[in-house]
């Protein structure tokens, strides 16, 4: 099934079908709230003014995340990027005990945020995250690795702390 992106009627479907998961991603990338939301207008704009046409559903998700993760990028590099807004108030987080993670997840290194949130929060896999990323396999799996340790000392730390 081909979709065209360029017909207003399917354009709006297509924004409200894809438009949770690109500013989920975009917010885990940048922690900004408006940033995020720039992020998702400006993915959206390339859409319209590009008009791809997917091959398939899994296709677009992927071209989509791509664009996402390029323009995230190109924010952080950014000279005028400030943090100014918690992230935490507007990242959902079912439990107390989530928002600690969360918490935790955010801090990381861009690189490891990134792998991190589309392995775990959307779904991809190592194969998946290297070519959305352009990243070789490998370093996807080694940036894994290293956001797991790090959350992992960060977490120990926190229960030494509590008991």
């Amino acid at each position: 099934m081909a979709f065209k992106t360029c017909r207003p009627e399917s354009f709006e479907a297509f924004v409200i079908k894809h438009e949770n998961r690109i500013y989920r991603t975009a917010l885990a990338i940048t922690r900004s709230i408006p940033d995020a939301e720039d992020v998702v207008q400006e993915v959206f704009l390339r859409a319209y003014e590009k008009a791809p046409v997917f091959e398939s559903e899994e296709h677009a998700k992927a071209w989509l995340a791509r664009v996402t993760i390029n323009l995230c990028n190109s924010r952080l590099r950014s000279p005028w990027r400030k943090r100014t807004e918690s992230l935490l108030d507007s990242y959902p987080a079912a439990e107390p005990e989530q928002y600690e993670l969360l918490e935790h997840v955010l801090a990381l290194p861009s690189k490891y945020r990134t792998v991190i949130h589309l392995f775990y929060y959307e779904g991809y896999s190592i194969k998946d995250i290297s070519r959305l990323t352009g990243q070789k396999e490998s370093t996807v799996r080694s940036h894994l690795t290293r956001a797991r340790q790090k959350l992992k000392s960060v977490l120990e730390e926190d229960n030494y702390e509590t008991i």
